[in-house]
C-alpha cells in the first residue's frame, strides 16, 4: 500500500477519499485553488498544497501544477476523484511518466471508453447490445442532421468525449436541429474541450440502470450489482438506488455479465461503471450507453448494500493487489437510496427562477446522521459557494433492510438538512421521494421533468412570514432588566384609544411580491431557531440572518423598502431590464444596442456551474442598453440588457415625428 496519496479534486469527493486514506493509515495530500483555501477537504487532509487562482483551468485542471504538488509532498499515487481530470487519459499518462500511480484504469482504456463512438463499436464487437444511432467519428453538422432525420424524431444529441448529461440535447422538432447542434457543441467544448457529437435514438420512458464493476491487474473482473439512476433532470442524476426494483435475478446476472464483457473488451482495471438504457416494459431489451472510467458519484449506495469500500479497492488494485473476492462472494443486503444536494433555486411561480444554479455563503449547516443514514459532504459553515465549480454540494444516503425503510429514512434525513445562505434542492428531493410513482418503483428518466411543477409550492407558506416576523418582533423588544421600561418602546401594538394592533412588517422573498405581515400565534425565538404555532400546529425553523429553513426547504426573507423598490423600478420605466438569473459568466452575446428583436429571441447566454441559461427577449422591441460582453462575470440579478417594448418605441417615434412637424 502507498504511504502518501495526492487527491486531485475538491469538495465532497475529496473529503470522501481522505476518509478512506485515513482509515488505511495512508497520508493524504489535498490540493486547492484560491477559492478553496479554507475548504473542508483542505482542513481534513494531512497536508495541502495551493494550485493557483480560482478558475479551474489555472488550478484543478492544471496537470503540471498537480504533478508539482505530488513531487513536493512525496506522493506515490494520485486519486482523481470524479470530474476534472478523472477521465483524462493525457493526465493518466503524465502521472505514469512522472513515476506516479494513477488510481484509475489504464490510459488506453480511458481513451477508448471516453470516446462514446469507439466505445459502442468495441462493446458491440464483444457481443454487448448497444443503442441504435449514428456511426463514425468527427461528423459534420450536416452529417449529424442527416443521421437524425434517418433515425427520426425524437433523437438525442450527445458529446462523444464526456458524460454527466453535459451537452446532451433531446431534439423533438427536427427543424431546430441546427440550433440544437450548435448549442450541444458549445456545451461539449466548454465541458470537455471536444465538441464531437453523436446521435442516438431516443427511447421513450426509458430506465437508466448501471452496473458497478471491479477489475484487478491480474485478469479478474467482477460486478457488484446494479444501481437505478432513472430519476434525472436535464439528463443529470439526482436520486440513485441499489438494487433496482425492475430487475429479476436472471436479468441482473445477464446485465452483470454484459458489463464484465464490456470491461474486458477495453482492458479495464479498477472501479468503473457500465451504463445501460432499459425499456421499462422489457428489461431484457437493455442496451449499452457508455462506460464511466472512474468512481461514480452514486458509489455509496453500492457500498452500503455490498459492505465494500470502493475507494479502498481502487487503492488496493492500483497498488497491484488481487481482488479478494469472486463473483460468487458478492451479496446484496438490504436497499440504499442516495439524494444529491445541489446549490440551486427551485421555484415554479411565474417569473421566478425555476431550477437554476445558486450560490452564497453557508451561514448555518445541519447535516443528518443516525441509524442507516450517511452524509458525504464538502461543506462547513462559512463555505462560500460560487459559480466556478460543479453545483453538487453533498450527498445524503440512507440504507435499510428494504426499499420502503430506506426511502423513509432518506425523507426524514432530508427534512433535517439545512444549508442556510445557499438555496438547495433538498426540500424538492424530499417531496420527490414521496411521489406515488417513486414509492411504487415506477420510474423513468422523464418522470422528474413531468412532475416537477407539482412538487414545488408556488407560494411561500404563511408560517415562513410568521417566523420571519417573530424574529423581527423579538429584536424590537427592549432588553429585560431591573428598572422602568418605556411602554412606547415595547412592540405590543398598543394604540391610544383603540384596540391593540400587532406591529406590521414589510417582508419580501427575492423574486416574489412583497407582503405586509402582522405576527399572530405563539412564538419561541432562539439564537438559531424559531418555533411558530399556527392553527395548533408547531413549525420549527432553523434560522441564520435573513434565512429560514424547514424540512429541507429554505427561504430568504428580507425587509422590503418600498421607496428603494420604486426608485429601482423608475430607473427602467418604459423598458424591461433583463437580469442575470444566477451568478455566472456571459459566454455569448448575440445582439447590439439598437438591434430590433422579436419576442422570445435569444439575446445572451449565461453559464454557471457548467450549465447554460439563455436570456431571451420578453417581448418585441429594441435593445436600449447592453451592459455586458462575452467573458463578463455577473452577479445574480445584475442587469444585463434593457429591451424597450415595441409599443413604447413606436410611441417615442411618433412623438419625435410630431416635434419635427411643429418645428417645420
Amino acid at each position: 500500500m502507498f504511504d502518501t496519496v495526492l487527491v486531485a479534486n475538491r469538495g465532497e469527493i475529496a473529503v470522501r477519499v481522505v476518509r478512506t486514506l485515513r482509515a488505511l493509515g495512508v497520508r493524504s495530500v489535498a490540493v486547492f485553488s484560491d477559492a478553496d483555501a479554507d475548504a473542508r477537504h483542505v482542513r481534513e487532509a494531512d497536508t495541502a498544497v495551493r494550485l493557483g487562482p480560482a478558475p479551474a483551468a489555472e488550478s484543478y485542471l492544471s496537470a503540471e501544477r498537480l504533478l508539482e504538488a505530488a513531487a513536493r509532498t512525496g506522493a506515490q499515487a494520485v486519486h482523481p476523484g470524479y470530474g476534472f481530470l478523472a477521465e483524462n487519459a493525457a493526465f493518466a499518462r503524465a502521472c505514469a511518466e512522472a513515476g506516479l500511480v494513477f488510481i484509475g484504469p489504464p490510459a488506453d482504456a480511458i481513451t477508448l471508453m471516453g470516446d462514446k463512438i469507439r466505445a459502442k463499436e468495441t462493446v458491440r464487437a464483444a457481443g454487448v447490445p448497444v443503442v441504435p444511432g449514428s456511426s463514425g467519428s468527427g461528423l459534420t453538422d450536416a452529417q449529424l442532421a442527416d443521421a437524425a432525420r434517418e433515425i427520426g424524431a425524437p433523437v438525442l444529441l450527445k458529446p462523444s468525449a464526456g458524460g454527466g448529461g453535459k451537452g446532451m440535447r433531446l431534439v423533438q422538432d427536427l427543424s431546430l436541429l441546427a440550433e440544437e447542434i450548435a448549442a450541444a457543441r458549445r456545451e461539449a467544448r466548454a465541458s470537455f474541450g471536444d465538441d464531437t457529437l453523436l446521435v442516438e435514438r431516443w427511447i421513450d420512458r426509458p430506465r437508466h440502470i448501471e452496473i458497478q464493476i471491479l477489475a484487478d491487474a491480474h485478469g479478474q473482473v467482477i460486478h457488484l450489482g446494479e444501481r437505478e439512476c432513472s430519476l434525472q433532470r436535464r439528463h443529470q442524476k439526482i436520486i440513485e438506488e441499489a438494487p433496482s426494483v425492475l430487475l429479476d435475478e436472471a436479468t441482473r446476472a445477464s446485465m452483470g455479465e454484459a458489463a464484465v464483457q464490456a470491461a474486458r473488451s477495453c482492458g479495464y482495471e479498477g472501479a468503473g461503471t457500465v451504463e445501460f438504457i432499459v425499456p421499462g416494459g422489457d428489461p431484457a431489451a437493455y442496451c449499452f450507453m457508455e462506460m464511466n472510467t472512474r468512481l461514480q458519484v452514486e458509489h455509496p449506495v453500492t457500498e452500503l448494500v455490498t459492505g465494500l469500500d470502493l475507494v479502498e479497492w481502487q487503492l488496493r488494485v492500483a497498488a497491484g493487489e488481487r481482488l479478494a473476492l469472486g463473483q460468487e462472494d458478492v451479496r446484496l443486503t438490504g436497499h440504499a437510496v442516495e439524494a444529491r444536494i445541489c446549490a440551486e433555486t427551485v421555484s415554479f411561480k411565474e417569473g421566478a427562477r425555476g431550477f437554476l444554479p445558486s450560490g452564497g455563503e453557508v451561514l448555518l449547516l445541519r447535516e443528518p446522521s443516525g441509524p442507516g443514514v450517511r452524509t458525504d459532504s464538502g461543506l462547513s459553515e462559512g463555505t462560500e459557494v460560487g459559480s466556478l465549480y460543479d453545483p453538487m454540494l453533498a450527498k445524503v444516503i440512507a440504507h435499510g433492510p428494504d426499499r420502503a425503510t430506506a426511502l423513509r429514512r432518506l425523507r426524514a434525513a432530508l427534512a433535517e438538512t439545512a444549508t442556510l445562505g445557499v438555496p438547495t434542492n433538498a426540500g424538492f428531493l424530499r417531496r420527490l421521494l414521496a411521489h406515488p410513482a417513486v414509492v411504487a418503483g415506477e420510474l423513468d428518466t422523464g418522470l422528474v421533468e413531468r412532475e416537477a411543477a407539482g412538487l414545488v409550492s408556488a407560494d411561500v407558506p404563511e408560517e415562513v412570514y410568521e417566523a420571519a416576523a417573530a424574529v423581527r418582533l423579538e429584536a424590537l423588544r427592549p432588553p429585560e432588566g431591573e428598572g422602568w421600561t418605556d411602554p412606547f418602546s415595547v412592540p405590543s401594538g398598543w394604540r391610544l384609544g383603540g384596540e391593540p394592533r400587532p406591529v406590521a412588517f414589510e417582508l419580501r422573498v427575492p423574486g416574489l411580491d412583497p407582503v405586509t405581515h402582522r405576527p399572530r400565534g405563539t412564538h419561541a425565538v432562539g439564537a438559531e431557531s424559531v418555533s411558530v404555532v399556527l392553527d395548533g400546529v408547531r413549525h420549527t425553523f432553523d434560522r441564520a440572518g435573513d434565512w429560514l429553513g424547514r424540512d429541507g426547504d429554505a427561504w430568504q426573507v428580507r425587509d422590503h423598502d418600498p421607496v428603494a423598490a420604486s426608485l429601482t423600478h423608475a430607473a427602467h420605466a418604459g423598458a424591461d431590464a433583463l437580469t442575470a438569473p444566477m451568478p455566472g459568466t456571459v459566454t455569448v452575446v448575440k445582439v447590439a444596442v439598437g438591434d430590433e428583436v422579436a419576442a422570445g429571441q435569444s439575446l445572451l447566454v449565461v453559464e454557471a456551474m457548467k450549465m447554460e441559461h439563455v436570456i431571451a427577449a420578453p417581448h418585441a422591441g429594441t435593445v436600449a442598453e447592453l451592459d455586458v460582453k462575452a467573458g463578463t462575470t455577473v452577479a445574480m440579478d445584475q442587469v444585463l440588457a434593457v429591451v424597450t417594448p415595441q409599443v413604447v418605441a413606436e410611441a417615442v417615434a411618433e412623438v419625435g415625428s410630431a416635434h419635427e412637424e411643429v418645428a417645420e
